[in-house]
């Protein structure tokens, strides 16, 4: 079964940038621009890439809710922000990695293989 990647970003470019990178490393891969378009995804990724400031809402927050969701609780969460730093995101979240805004290709493709084989 191949890989899947969620993707929750706001800013467009981010959004088409990472949409591409994991679609040419074979991910099949959804990307989302708020919490309420996500809400209705179709799909059970095999990993969530989300980030912190949206603007309907809180991707800490939503890291929580799919954390203590017996249907998510083991699908990996990957956080991302330009604003937040490592130490404070794995602190206030239950996420399994983050990566900081900007963000070097291939580490970030390095952290989800990791995650998720």
């Amino acid at each position: 079964m191949k890989k899947s990647i969620t993707i929750l970003e706001d800013d467009r470019d981010i959004r088409e940038i990472c949409t591409m990178l994991f679609m040419d490393e074979g991910y099949g891969v959804d990307s989302f621009e708020n919490i309420k378009s996500f809400n209705k995804r179709p799909t059970r990724p095999s990993l969530f890439l989300l980030d912190v400031q949206l603007p309907d809402g809180n991707g800490l927050d939503l890291c929580e809710k799919l954390k203590t969701d017996k249907n998510f609780a083991s699908i990996p969460i990957i956080m991302m922000s330009a604003h937040l730093h490592r130490a404070e995101t794995m602190k206030r979240s239950l996420a399994d990695d983050f990566i900081e805004k900007p963000f070097d290709i291939e580490r970030l493709l390095q952290r989800v293989a990791v995650l998720i084989g």
